[in-house]
């Protein structure tokens, strides 16, 4: 089979249910005026390590709303600054409860449960009930898309990274002990502690290579 993306109705179902298993990162904002937002968004990952930089995509608009923006790219536009937290087992049933669409002046910490943390170098609060929070700044925004498809694609750079402490050990995480959650497709999610080893080759440069 053979899809064309452009005239094949429902292909995010097809893309999210290749691409997996996806991390989540469950972003907390502030706005200028103060008013926190918790939201989770799949399309995410590591971008580079020197200088530490992670992206993740985030819809310019609300679905299901007339005019409403989405308040994650909003604040993050307003202020530069950013939360991305680790969602692992203990807190997924909480994730789910900030994936819907409220109104703005709604916080998705209460709403969820979950207790908004002091950030050290930025002012959106961290989710205290996860093991890693990496403090961000904005480095740009890259638009994508057009109208009310528009996606805004949010690279950060990560200024600070909390861990908890015996989940790592020098430069070892325990992923048995941290347990992360992948997004999969529709309302499917999985975990991660089923894992195996490969070493990486190594290829000796000589020369007259």
């Amino acid at each position: 089979m053979k899809i064309d993306p452009r005239h094949f109705e429902g292909f995010n179902r097809v893309l999210t249910g290749v691409v997996v298993p996806r991390p989540i990162a469950f972003v907390s904002t502030m706005s200028a005026s103060g008013q926190v937002n918790l939201s989770p968004f799949s399309f995410f990952n590591a971008v580079c390590s020197d200088p530490p930089t992670l992206a993740f995509s985030c819809s310019r608009y609300a679905p299901g709303w007339p005019d409403k923006r989405k308040d994650t790219l909003a604040h993050i536009e307003e202020t530069g600054e950013f939360v991305v937290n680790l969602v692992v087992d203990d807190i997924a049933e909480a994730m789910n409860q900030t994936a819907a669409e409220y109104h703005t002046e709604v916080s998705e910490f209460g709403v969820a449960g979950l207790t908004p943390a002091p950030s050290d170098l930025v002012r959106p609060p961290r989710v205290a009930e996860s093991p890693v929070n990496m403090e961000c700044r904005l480095n740009q925004v890259v638009n994508i898309g057009e109208g009310r498809r528009q996606n805004g694609l949010v690279i950060g750079e990560i200024v600070l990274l909390h861990i908890r402490d015996d989940i790592i050990s020098g430069h070892h995480i325990d992923h048995q002990k941290l347990r992360p959650v992948g997004r999969l497709a529709g309302n499917m999610y999985c975990h991660t502690d089923h894992v195996f080893e490969l070493t990486r080759p190594v290829y000796l440069y000589r020369p007259g290579d």
